[in-house]
């Protein structure tokens, strides 16, 4: 008996073979600012590739900021989505695309019932490679004509992303049908 279960036990390790290891995909950032995060957040995070979102603060010069702080524009922050996402599933140029058909890139420091420079609209890139990416499609957007009106997006340097406080994660997942101006424009880019 102990040598059929010691061979039984050979011809099992035998068959699976050596354990060949998973390789981890490679995760990227990329943080824009559209308006009120919780629609920017919802908008990005059904996007096929996305790991992950997080609403937050960034573009501003104070340390740790808080909801009511940045709320009357005085801290220089934009509220914005950090998003991981995975290149080999979603590039950044299919980001930048959604981006800049989801919300209104042409209303300087406004969005819908949002006002204020916490509402604008920008890039922050993460490198010298999104850099160029960004002002490149941006220019392509502008060339279209698909929007009417001059692009007041900015891009600058992706800077510290300070997250917004816990009930800002996902807000429209805990609270379907909140406050939302987010959608996809029928709109194109190419000529």
């Amino acid at each position: 008996m102990t040598k059929l279960l010691l061979a039984l036990i050979s011809v099992t390790v035998f068959a699976a073979g050596p354990k060949t290891p998973v390789a981890k995909p490679r995760v990227d950032t990329a943080t824009f600012a559209a308006g009120c995060f919780w629609g920017t957040e919802e908008f990005f995070r059904k996007i096929p590739g996305v790991m992950e979102t997080r609403v937050g603060f960034t573009g501003g010069t104070t340390p740790h900021p808080k909801y009511e702080e940045t709320n009357d524009g005085h801290t220089g922050h934009a509220e914005s989505v950090e998003i991981k996402f995975d290149p080999a599933k979603v590039t950044y140029d299919h980001l930048l695309d959604q981006f800049f058909k989801m919300h209104d890139p042409t209303t300087k420091n406004r969005q819908g019932n949002d006002e204020g420079t916490q509402y604008r609209s920008a890039i922050f890139a993460h490198g010298a490679e999104q850099m160029k990416e960004a002002k490149a499609f941006k220019e392509k957007v502008e060339k279209s004509g698909a929007w009417k009106a001059p692009i007041t997006t900015e891009i600058t340097e992706a800077a510290t992303f300070w997250p917004a406080e816990a009930y800002h994660q996902k807000y429209l997942v805990k609270n379907p049908g909140g406050y939302d101006n987010h959608y996809l424009r029928k709109i194109s880019f190419d000529k």
